[in-house]
Protein backbone atom coordinates (compact mmCIF):
# COMPACT_ATOMS: atom_id res chain seq x y z
CA UNK A 1 0.00 0.00 0.00
CA UNK A 2 1.46 3.32 -0.92
CA UNK A 3 -0.83 5.17 0.24
CA UNK A 4 -2.82 5.51 3.55
CA UNK A 5 -6.01 8.17 3.15
CA UNK A 6 -6.70 9.19 6.20
CA UNK A 7 -10.41 10.23 7.47
CA UNK A 8 -9.75 12.63 10.90
CA UNK A 9 -12.61 13.13 13.55
CA UNK A 10 -12.27 15.99 15.50
CA UNK A 11 -11.29 19.49 14.06
CA UNK A 12 -9.54 20.48 17.89
CA UNK A 13 -6.55 20.51 19.79
CA UNK A 14 -5.50 17.14 19.89
CA UNK A 15 -7.19 16.54 16.32
CA UNK A 16 -4.01 19.19 14.67
CA UNK A 17 -1.56 17.40 16.76
CA UNK A 18 -2.78 13.93 15.30
CA UNK A 19 -2.72 15.60 11.74
CA UNK A 20 0.55 17.52 12.47
CA UNK A 21 2.39 13.80 13.39
CA UNK A 22 1.21 12.60 9.70
CA UNK A 23 3.40 15.00 8.47
CA UNK A 24 7.32 13.33 7.54
CA UNK A 25 5.23 10.15 6.49
CA UNK A 26 5.31 9.66 2.95
CA UNK A 27 2.01 8.60 1.75
CA UNK A 28 -0.03 9.65 4.48
CA UNK A 29 -2.58 12.67 4.17
CA UNK A 30 -5.82 13.29 5.64
CA UNK A 31 -8.19 13.40 2.99
CA UNK A 32 -11.67 13.99 4.78
CA UNK A 33 -12.71 15.59 8.09
CA UNK A 34 -15.43 16.34 10.32
CA UNK A 35 -15.30 18.34 13.46
CA UNK A 36 -17.71 20.40 16.13
CA UNK A 37 -19.05 23.60 13.53
CA UNK A 38 -18.50 24.40 10.11
CA UNK A 39 -16.15 26.68 10.73
CA UNK A 40 -13.87 25.06 12.62
CA UNK A 41 -13.83 22.03 10.11
CA UNK A 42 -13.44 24.16 6.80
CA UNK A 43 -10.40 26.12 8.80
CA UNK A 44 -8.75 22.42 9.70
CA UNK A 45 -9.67 21.36 5.98
CA UNK A 46 -7.87 24.30 4.43
CA UNK A 47 -4.86 23.35 6.73
CA UNK A 48 -4.23 20.03 5.93
CA UNK A 49 -5.85 19.68 2.45
CA UNK A 50 -8.47 17.69 3.51
CA UNK A 51 -12.33 17.90 2.55
CA UNK A 52 -14.72 19.17 5.53
CA UNK A 53 -17.49 16.51 6.02
CA UNK A 54 -20.78 17.27 7.56
CA UNK A 55 -21.13 14.68 9.44
CA UNK A 56 -18.95 11.27 11.35
CA UNK A 57 -20.88 8.59 9.03
CA UNK A 58 -19.65 10.85 6.02
CA UNK A 59 -16.27 10.43 7.15
CA UNK A 60 -16.28 6.89 7.85
CA UNK A 61 -18.25 5.86 4.51
CA UNK A 62 -16.11 7.93 2.22
CA UNK A 63 -14.64 5.58 -0.18
CA UNK A 64 -11.21 6.97 -0.34
CA UNK A 65 -10.77 7.05 3.89
CA UNK A 66 -8.51 3.91 4.53
CA UNK A 67 -8.08 5.04 8.26
CA UNK A 68 -10.81 6.49 10.50
CA UNK A 69 -8.71 8.86 13.12
CA UNK A 70 -11.04 9.61 16.12
CA UNK A 71 -9.59 12.70 17.99
CA UNK A 72 -13.12 13.39 19.93
CA UNK A 73 -14.09 14.33 23.22
CA UNK A 74 -14.28 11.09 25.05
CA UNK A 75 -18.48 10.75 24.75
CA UNK A 76 -18.45 10.12 21.05
CA UNK A 77 -15.79 7.78 21.19
CA UNK A 78 -17.71 4.76 21.01
CA UNK A 79 -20.32 6.31 18.35
CA UNK A 80 -17.05 7.11 15.97
CA UNK A 81 -15.78 3.32 16.33
CA UNK A 82 -18.65 2.25 15.88
CA UNK A 83 -19.61 4.07 12.61
CA UNK A 84 -15.98 3.06 11.73
CA UNK A 85 -16.66 -0.29 12.01
CA UNK A 86 -19.71 0.18 10.37
CA UNK A 87 -17.94 1.07 7.17
CA UNK A 88 -15.57 -1.44 7.78
CA UNK A 89 -12.90 0.96 8.35
CA UNK A 90 -9.58 0.56 9.93
CA UNK A 91 -9.70 3.03 12.86
CA UNK A 92 -7.33 5.05 15.33
CA UNK A 93 -8.66 6.27 18.95
CA UNK A 94 -7.10 8.80 20.96
CA UNK A 95 -6.73 8.31 25.09
CA UNK A 96 -9.02 7.16 26.97
CA UNK A 97 -10.50 4.60 25.14
CA UNK A 98 -13.49 4.88 26.84
CA UNK A 99 -15.50 6.71 29.65
CA UNK A 100 -14.90 3.84 31.21
CA UNK A 101 -14.14 -0.42 30.73
CA UNK A 102 -17.78 -0.70 29.62
CA UNK A 103 -17.15 1.69 26.92
CA UNK A 104 -13.96 0.67 25.96
CA UNK A 105 -14.86 -3.33 26.20
CA UNK A 106 -17.63 -2.69 23.63
CA UNK A 107 -15.04 -0.70 20.99
CA UNK A 108 -12.57 -3.43 21.32
CA UNK A 109 -15.78 -6.52 20.81
CA UNK A 110 -17.26 -3.90 17.65
CA UNK A 111 -13.22 -3.66 16.01
CA UNK A 112 -12.73 -7.24 16.56
CA UNK A 113 -15.84 -8.71 15.07
CA UNK A 114 -15.74 -6.37 12.21
CA UNK A 115 -11.87 -7.82 11.59
CA UNK A 116 -10.52 -4.39 11.36
CA UNK A 117 -6.83 -3.01 12.25
CA UNK A 118 -7.32 -0.92 15.69
CA UNK A 119 -4.88 1.27 17.56
CA UNK A 120 -5.11 3.58 20.56
CA UNK A 121 -3.54 6.80 20.72
CA UNK A 122 -1.29 6.96 23.43
CA UNK A 123 1.26 9.99 22.68
CA UNK A 124 3.25 9.58 25.92
CA UNK A 125 4.86 6.12 25.25
CA UNK A 126 6.29 7.54 22.12
CA UNK A 127 8.58 10.46 22.93
CA UNK A 128 11.74 10.06 22.38
CA UNK A 129 13.19 10.11 26.00
CA UNK A 130 10.22 7.22 27.00
CA UNK A 131 11.32 5.31 24.42
CA UNK A 132 14.91 5.49 25.12
CA UNK A 133 13.86 5.12 28.81
CA UNK A 134 12.60 2.20 28.00
CA UNK A 135 15.56 0.65 25.89
CA UNK A 136 18.02 1.19 29.01
CA UNK A 137 15.10 -0.84 31.53
CA UNK A 138 15.01 -3.13 29.24
CA UNK A 139 19.07 -3.74 28.53
CA UNK A 140 19.55 -3.79 32.40
CA UNK A 141 20.80 -0.38 32.71
CA UNK A 142 19.24 0.34 35.91
CA UNK A 143 18.97 -3.28 37.20
CA UNK A 144 15.49 -4.72 37.85
CA UNK A 145 12.94 -2.27 37.83
CA UNK A 146 11.34 -1.30 41.12
CA UNK A 147 8.92 1.71 41.13
CA UNK A 148 8.04 4.23 38.30
CA UNK A 149 6.36 7.86 39.26
CA UNK A 150 4.62 10.09 36.76
CA UNK A 151 3.44 13.44 37.86
CA UNK A 152 1.84 15.51 35.39
CA UNK A 153 -0.27 18.53 35.73
CA UNK A 154 -1.57 21.94 34.58
CA UNK A 155 -4.02 24.52 35.30
CA UNK A 156 -7.04 23.08 34.19
CA UNK A 157 -8.54 21.92 30.38
CA UNK A 158 -8.39 24.06 27.50
CA UNK A 159 -12.29 23.01 26.25
CA UNK A 160 -15.99 22.88 28.47
CA UNK A 161 -16.33 19.22 27.43
CA UNK A 162 -13.64 18.18 29.64
CA UNK A 163 -15.07 19.69 32.88
CA UNK A 164 -18.89 18.13 32.37
CA UNK A 165 -19.10 14.80 34.18
CA UNK A 166 -21.19 13.13 32.21
CA UNK A 167 -19.24 14.20 29.09
CA UNK A 168 -15.86 13.62 29.85
CA UNK A 169 -16.53 10.23 32.45
CA UNK A 170 -13.74 11.71 35.13
CA UNK A 171 -11.58 14.19 36.16
CA UNK A 172 -7.61 14.76 36.25
CA UNK A 173 -7.51 10.71 36.77
CA UNK A 174 -9.14 9.64 33.43
CA UNK A 175 -7.49 12.50 31.24
CA UNK A 176 -4.27 12.40 32.99
CA UNK A 177 -3.36 8.95 34.43
CA UNK A 178 -4.30 7.20 32.09
CA UNK A 179 -0.68 8.52 30.48
CA UNK A 180 1.10 7.13 33.67
CA UNK A 181 -1.02 3.93 33.45
CA UNK A 182 0.23 3.12 30.02
CA UNK A 183 3.58 4.46 30.39
CA UNK A 184 4.11 2.05 33.92
CA UNK A 185 2.57 -0.97 31.58
CA UNK A 186 5.19 0.26 29.39
CA UNK A 187 8.04 0.01 31.56
CA UNK A 188 6.99 -3.21 34.05
CA UNK A 189 6.24 -4.98 30.77
CA UNK A 190 3.27 -5.84 29.23
CA UNK A 191 3.35 -9.67 30.75
CA UNK A 192 3.04 -8.60 33.81
CA UNK A 193 -0.69 -7.87 34.70
CA UNK A 194 -1.91 -5.16 36.99
CA UNK A 195 -2.85 -6.67 39.78
CA UNK A 196 -4.96 -4.17 42.22
CA UNK A 197 -4.96 0.47 42.52
CA UNK A 198 -5.65 2.39 45.31
CA UNK A 199 -6.37 6.08 44.75
CA UNK A 200 -7.51 8.86 46.16
CA UNK A 201 -8.72 12.45 44.50
CA UNK A 202 -11.04 15.23 45.24
CA UNK A 203 -12.37 18.99 44.00
CA UNK A 204 -9.78 20.61 45.79
CA UNK A 205 -9.98 24.00 43.43
CA UNK A 206 -12.68 24.23 41.10
CA UNK A 207 -15.81 23.57 42.75
CA UNK A 208 -17.68 25.97 41.04
CA UNK A 209 -16.64 24.10 37.55
CA UNK A 210 -17.04 20.80 38.55
CA UNK A 211 -17.82 18.14 40.51
CA UNK A 212 -14.66 15.93 39.06
CA UNK A 213 -11.78 15.33 41.06
CA UNK A 214 -9.12 17.84 39.71
CA UNK A 215 -6.48 16.70 41.87
CA UNK A 216 -5.28 12.39 42.61
CA UNK A 217 -3.03 10.07 43.37
CA UNK A 218 -3.28 6.57 41.82
CA UNK A 219 -0.94 3.18 43.00
CA UNK A 220 -1.11 0.55 40.94
CA UNK A 221 0.70 -2.53 42.02
CA UNK A 222 1.44 -5.27 39.47
CA UNK A 223 1.09 -8.90 40.24
CA UNK A 224 4.61 -9.33 41.56
CA UNK A 225 4.17 -6.58 44.17
CA UNK A 226 5.87 -3.77 42.28
CA UNK A 227 4.40 -0.74 42.25
CA UNK A 228 3.50 2.42 40.04
CA UNK A 229 2.38 6.04 41.06
CA UNK A 230 0.79 8.22 39.20
CA UNK A 231 0.46 12.12 40.68
CA UNK A 232 -1.93 14.57 38.62
CA UNK A 233 -3.48 18.11 38.80
CA UNK A 234 -5.65 20.33 37.12
CA UNK A 235 -4.93 22.86 39.36
CA UNK A 236 -0.83 23.18 38.70
CA UNK A 237 -0.16 27.04 38.06
CA UNK A 238 2.99 27.90 35.90
CA UNK A 239 2.43 25.62 32.73
CA UNK A 240 2.31 21.31 31.95
CA UNK A 241 4.23 18.95 34.07
CA UNK A 242 5.34 15.80 32.77
CA UNK A 243 8.03 14.06 34.39
CA UNK A 244 8.76 10.46 34.50
CA UNK A 245 10.71 8.43 37.01
CA UNK A 246 12.11 4.91 36.46
CA UNK A 247 14.13 3.14 39.74
CA UNK A 248 15.90 0.65 39.77
CA UNK A 249 17.58 -1.64 41.97
CA UNK A 250 21.13 -0.89 40.00
CA UNK A 251 20.09 3.09 39.27
CA UNK A 252 17.55 5.66 38.19
CA UNK A 253 16.18 7.27 35.10
CA UNK A 254 14.00 10.63 35.14
CA UNK A 255 12.53 12.38 32.15
CA UNK A 256 10.90 15.58 31.90
CA UNK A 257 8.81 15.82 28.40
CA UNK A 258 8.26 19.51 28.33
CA UNK A 259 11.82 20.05 29.43
CA UNK A 260 12.90 22.94 27.20
CA UNK A 261 16.22 24.36 26.39
CA UNK A 262 14.59 27.44 24.99
CA UNK A 263 13.56 30.22 27.26
CA UNK A 264 12.81 34.02 26.75
CA UNK A 265 12.25 36.85 28.85
CA UNK A 266 9.26 39.13 26.85
CA UNK A 267 7.44 41.95 27.22
CA UNK A 268 5.24 41.32 24.07
CA UNK A 269 3.09 38.06 23.70
CA UNK A 270 4.72 35.65 20.92
CA UNK A 271 2.03 33.78 19.78
CA UNK A 272 1.72 29.86 20.54
CA UNK A 273 4.43 28.68 23.18
CA UNK A 274 3.37 25.28 23.88
CA UNK A 275 0.22 23.09 25.42
CA UNK A 276 -1.02 24.72 28.90
CA UNK A 277 0.88 27.72 29.28
CA UNK A 278 -0.16 30.05 31.91
CA UNK A 279 1.46 33.13 30.86
CA UNK A 280 2.69 34.86 27.50
CA UNK A 281 5.16 37.61 29.02
CA UNK A 282 7.33 37.72 31.19
CA UNK A 283 9.95 34.93 31.60
CA UNK A 284 8.55 31.85 29.14
CA UNK A 285 9.68 28.17 28.07
CA UNK A 286 8.76 28.02 24.16
CA UNK A 287 8.61 24.25 23.32
CA UNK A 288 10.53 23.89 19.96
CA UNK A 289 8.64 20.87 17.66
CA UNK A 290 6.08 19.99 20.23
CA UNK A 291 4.21 17.63 18.11
CA UNK A 292 7.78 15.60 18.13
CA UNK A 293 8.38 16.30 21.59
CA UNK A 294 5.00 15.35 22.87
CA UNK A 295 5.46 11.58 21.20
CA UNK A 296 3.06 12.03 18.23
CA UNK A 297 5.20 11.78 15.27
CA UNK A 298 6.71 8.36 16.50
CA UNK A 299 3.06 7.52 17.39
CA UNK A 300 1.50 8.36 13.96
CA UNK A 301 4.51 6.48 12.16
CA UNK A 302 3.71 3.70 14.33
CA UNK A 303 0.34 3.31 13.38
CA UNK A 304 0.51 3.94 10.13
CA UNK A 305 3.70 1.64 9.47
CA UNK A 306 1.36 -1.35 11.24
CA UNK A 307 -1.70 -0.57 8.73
CA UNK A 308 0.35 -0.25 5.88
CA UNK A 309 2.51 -3.81 6.88
CA UNK A 310 -0.76 -5.27 8.78
CA UNK A 311 0.43 -5.94 11.68
CA UNK A 312 -0.50 -5.12 15.36
CA UNK A 313 0.49 -1.33 16.37
CA UNK A 314 2.65 -1.06 19.50
CA UNK A 315 -1.09 0.57 21.46
CA UNK A 316 -3.77 -1.55 20.44
CA UNK A 317 -7.32 -1.18 21.61
CA UNK A 318 -7.10 -3.85 24.15
CA UNK A 319 -4.41 -1.89 25.64
CA UNK A 320 -6.72 0.88 25.90
CA UNK A 321 -9.30 -1.67 27.75
CA UNK A 322 -6.87 -2.33 30.08
CA UNK A 323 -6.40 1.16 30.72
CA UNK A 324 -9.96 1.94 31.44
CA UNK A 325 -10.20 -1.41 33.49
CA UNK A 326 -7.18 0.48 35.78
CA UNK A 327 -9.06 4.04 36.14
CA UNK A 328 -12.12 1.67 36.87
CA UNK A 329 -10.75 0.57 40.00
CA UNK A 330 -8.75 3.82 41.06
CA UNK A 331 -12.35 5.08 41.03
CA UNK A 332 -13.85 2.05 42.74
CA UNK A 333 -10.94 2.78 45.19
CA UNK A 334 -11.98 6.40 45.73
CA UNK A 335 -15.31 5.44 47.11
CA UNK A 336 -14.39 2.93 49.42
CA UNK A 337 -10.98 3.92 50.78
CA UNK A 338 -9.53 0.22 49.70
CA UNK A 339 -7.26 -1.27 47.74
CA UNK A 340 -9.45 -2.61 44.34
CA UNK A 341 -8.80 -5.40 41.84
CA UNK A 342 -8.26 -4.70 38.26
CA UNK A 343 -11.24 -6.58 36.58
CA UNK A 344 -12.47 -6.79 32.95
CA UNK A 345 -15.85 -6.48 32.60
CA UNK A 346 -18.50 -8.73 33.00
CA UNK A 347 -19.23 -11.16 29.80
CA UNK A 348 -16.11 -9.62 27.79
CA UNK A 349 -13.45 -12.00 26.88
CA UNK A 350 -9.91 -12.03 28.26
CA UNK A 351 -7.36 -11.72 25.77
Amino acid sequence: MDEVRIGMLGSGFIGEFHADGLRYIPGARVVANWGAGPERREAFGRRFGSRPLDSMDAVCADPEVDLVVVSLPNHLHLDAVRSATGSGKAVACTKPLGRNAVEAAEMLRLVTDAGVFHAYLENVVFNAEMIRMREMIESGAIGRLTTFRAREGHSGPHAAHFWDARLAGGGALLDMASHGAEAARTMFGKDVAVRDVFAWGDTLVHRERTSLEDNAVMLIRFADGRVATMDVSWSSKGGLESRFEAYGDGGRIVQDIISSPLRAFIERPAGYLGEKVDADTGWVYPVPNETYAHGHDAMMADVVGAFREGRPPQETFEDGLIVNEILDAAYRSIASGRWEPVERPAGVATA
